[in-house]
């Protein structure tokens, strides 16, 4: 049975050509793991769906979501703000 979501990825991209695959069935995972992706700055290859690569739209909105929970975390982390005053002063869902 294939995993609904697979993620392609290259941790090191300047260093390493070698590329890992993160598999999940859970589509907020799979949105925490883009997050751990953007935050260290690897390559992302890939992003697909019950086998298929996602549209570029679909891919586009994971992504997003992920860039906007990672800027609240950090905004909330580094400001020691709750995540509603996150929300409010810069517009960052949690």
């Amino acid at each position: 049975m294939l995993a609904k979501y697979d993620i392609e990825y290259i941790i090191h991209p300047q260093h390493n050509k070698r590329v890992d695959i993160h598999r999940t069935d859970d589509p907020v995972e799979a949105e925490d793991f883009l997050m751990g992706l953007l935050a260290t700055g690897a390559h992302i290859s890939s992003i697909k769906h019950e086998g298929a690569e996602l549209p570029a739209k679909q891919a586009d909105d994971m992504l997003r979501i992920a860039a906007s929970r990672l800027t609240s975390r950090l905004l909330s982390t580094s400001l020691h703000l709750d995540a509603p005053t996150v929300k409010h002063r810069f517009g960052f869902a949690p």
